[in-house]
Formats: structure tokens, sequence, C-alpha cells
């Protein structure tokens, strides 16, 4: 192959990405190429997040020759139209499972003509229709699902390129600013593989920390493993080398198990994906606006939403408390939810949002469907202490210790936004 153009969507990285590498490997001259989608929305934060891991991508590039083309518009006709501009052979990308994904990828394949379109792995661990149950055609359940992605055969890690030449003549475009976002994390390979680093020598701590919300023993690795600029098969590989892993490998298998749930059930941003679970949903504004707003006067709740709007980022366990407080206790529709998350959080990955949410929800993929949790005392058990609750309420900094986790006002909070008195001292 003469020309070949690299379209990155999900996968901002050199080292470990199969698209790249095959490019690499059959094409004389590679053409790597994003295209900034406007029809996309996305927060500060997120955007940020991007053009930081653009910019780390187009680093990295250029310190092997080549570069980073950047385009705006619809991406199947910017990439089409390159793909014309320097007479390119094929086009390659990573596969992916979103609704949006499958759609860029037949328009693709559609509108290529003589030129090949191929897909490769990359977004997970295991691609998503590689692991079926017998008599289906994807698993519904994580535990079997578990165990078979622990005996999956894997394609080995692919290092990284060590030249690129492309073509001569081609604009490559400027990246957008990075904006005002705020997010806790720097965006890029880097950063991502930095982070991995220092994240593998306490990775066998996981399983006890991790649910401790005020001192957030998570990996913080997700938006990187949303963004791609870390590869999950190779964090999977070296996460494996490392006594005590087991319980964070597992969280990668969740990833990989909503992938193939999506993959095969492309309406789950939609639908109950558990037939006979779909509820009759409050349609109480009042109530959602407080849940929004972290004005519901269930303070673990509100720490955890005023968390997610200031860093674009909300603990695990919050993420648990706070959906469930909206969908079992408020009675609110998952979807509205859900929605509120993918427009903050940094990783805001289809996938993982709408199939935790409908987890949650009773609507999904849980085999408990009625499962609900009691904030208080999760908020007692996981932040004793208080401490997560006062970071981000401060109207309740000079409440001591577990008085925090007080409902004020609890009842009130199903109708109304809840004012927290300031200053509030308890005796």
């Amino acid at each position: 192959m003469d020309t070949a153009v690299v379209l990155f969507t999900r996968d901002l990285r050199v080292h470990d990405n199969p698209a790249l590498h095959a490019a690499c490997e059959t094409a004389a001259r590679v053409v790597p190429l994003f295209v900034l989608d406007p029809s996309v929305p996305g927060s500060p934060n997120r955007h940020r997040f991007l053009v930081e891991s653009l910019a780390d991508l187009r680093e990295s590039l250029r310190g092997r020759g080549g570069d980073l083309v950047v385009r705006e518009g619809d991406p199947v006709e910017e990439t089409l139209k390159l793909a014309a501009e320097v007479d390119a052979d094929g086009i390659a990308l990573a596969a992916d499972v979103s609704p949006y994904a499958h759609r860029r990828q037949r328009r693709l394949v559609e509108g290529a003509g003589r030129r090949s379109v191929k897909l490769f792995p990359g977004v997970t661990v295991v691609p998503p229709g590689d692991l079926k149950p017998g008599g289906g055609d994807h698993y519904k359940v994580f535990t079997p699902y578990y165990r078979a992605w622990q005996a999956a055969k894997r394609r080995d890690v692919v290092g990284t390129p060590r030249t690129i030449a492309m073509p001569a003549g081609v604009g490559v475009g400027r990246l957008p600013k990075p904006g005002s976002g705020n997010g806790f994390a720097a965006g890029g390979e880097s950063a991502g593989r930095r982070r991995v680093r220092e994240w593998l020598r306490s990775v066998g701590e996981y399983d006890e920390l991790h649910d401790d919300l005020p001192g957030d023993g998570t990996s913080r690795l997700s938006p990187y493993l949303h963004f791609g600029c870390v590869s999950p098969l190779d964090l999977a590989v070296a996460a494996s080398e490392k006594d005590g892993a087991e319980p964070f490998i597992r969280q990668l298998c969740w990833r990989d198990f909503y992938a193939q749930v999506l993959n095969a059930f492309p309406g789950l941003r939609t639908k109950a994906y558990r037939p006979g679970t779909e509820e009759n949903w409050k349609k109480d504004r009042h109530a959602f606006e407080a849940w929004e707003a972290g004005q519901t006067g269930v303070p673990v709740v509100d720490a955890g939403m005023r968390q997610l709007v200031d860093e674009g980022w909300m603990h695990n366990r919050a993420r648990l408390l706070t959906a469930s407080y909206l969908t079992k206790h408020l009675g609110v529709d998952w979807r509205d939810g859900a929605a509120v998350f993918m427009a903050h959080l940094l990783d805001a990955d289809v996938a993982n949002n709408y199939g935790n949410w409908q987890w949650v929800a009773g609507t999904g993929n849980d085999t408990r469907p009625y499962r609900r949790f009691n904030p208080v005392r999760q908020a007692l058990r996981f932040d004793p202490a208080g401490d997560y609750v006062r970071r981000y309420v401060p109207e309740l900094a000079s409440v001591p210790g577990k008085a925090v986790h007080t409902p004020w006002d609890l009842d009130e909070a199903d109708r109304r936004a809840v004012k927290y008195p300031e200053p509030l001292t308890l005796d």
C-alpha cells in the first residue's frame, strides 16, 4: 500500500495503537487525522482534556517524523476528502461500539469507493464481539462474562512506530484553544502513562481503599481510557504483574462488559435493557433541579453532585449514591440523570455511563433490580468523619464529625431545593 489515512477517534495514543501500527507496517506514507465534530457536545473540562490530548498526540507524531492533521466538520466527509487529497489506498481506524461510531464506520465503508476501510481493536481489552455465550449474541450477566474474559486469548500489545512518513504538502491545521476547563487531570498519552506508572505502585491497595470517599483510592484513569490516551490492554497486562491487582482488573472487565452490551443493544441510552422493568418515572422538575444543583438536603448526595460540576469527575461510590437517590428515592427517570453525567464527566463514556445508570435504576444488568442504597448509612460507612462532605459542601464546614451526615430537611428535598443553613453549628 502506498498511502493510508489513520483516523484517530477514541485512541489518542501512539503506543499500542493497532490501527496506527498496521498502517505504518503496510503503507509507505501515513496520514494521521483527527476530526473535530461540532455536533458532539462537551463540557469545558472535556474540551480542555481533548485539546491537551490532541496536542500531546501531535507532539508524539512529530517526534517520529509525522504530524497530526486536524480538520473540523463531519468526520466521514472530512476523512474521505483528505483520503482523496492524498490519493490514499486505505483508511484505518479503531472499531467502536456506540451507535454514533457504528454510523461513522458504515458511512466510511459506503463512501470509500476503491479505498479499503479497515477496523482495528484497541478501545477495549477484549473486542466486544469476541465473547458470546451459548445461545446468545452477548453476555447479559457480568460474572459469567468475567470468567470468559479471563480465559480469552488476547492480541499482543503492539509497540510505538519508530518513524512515520507523511506525503509532502498536507496542511495539518491548527488545534483549538484548550479553553477554561479546570479538571483534575491533564490530558494526553504522556500524562496518562505517568498516571499508570504511579497507580501501579499502589494497585494492590485498591480493594481496601477504593470505596473511601475522602481518600479517593481509585485509579482516576477512566478519562485516559475513555479518550484512548492509555491502552486498556496494556494496562491490564501491566496490572496483572502486580500482587493484589485482581479487583482493579475486574473493573477493566466491567468496562469491556458494558461495551459488549452496548454493541448488542444500541438502545441502551434510551430504552430499558431489562424487559418489564420500566417504571412510571416522576416528572418532578423541582426535585430534579435540586439534585442537579447539589441542594437536596442529603449532604453526601450534594457533595457528589458538586464534585461532578467542579471537577468533571465524581468518586465511584458517590456515583452510585447520587444515581440511586435520584431513581430509587426521588423516582426520577434514570435517563435524565445519565444526561447530566454525560454533560459534565471527563470520562463520559456512553456504554459505561448508561450501563451503570441502568444497573442502579434496576432496568439494566443488575441481577438484583430492586437494590437501593441508603445514602446516610453509606455516608457513615464510607465517609465516617465527614471529610468528603465538608470538602464539597462548605455550608457544613463547621459541623463536626459524622454529624455532618444528618439529612437536612430530607422530606422537603423531594419537592424543592434545600438551602443549607449558613453559618451552621451543632451542639
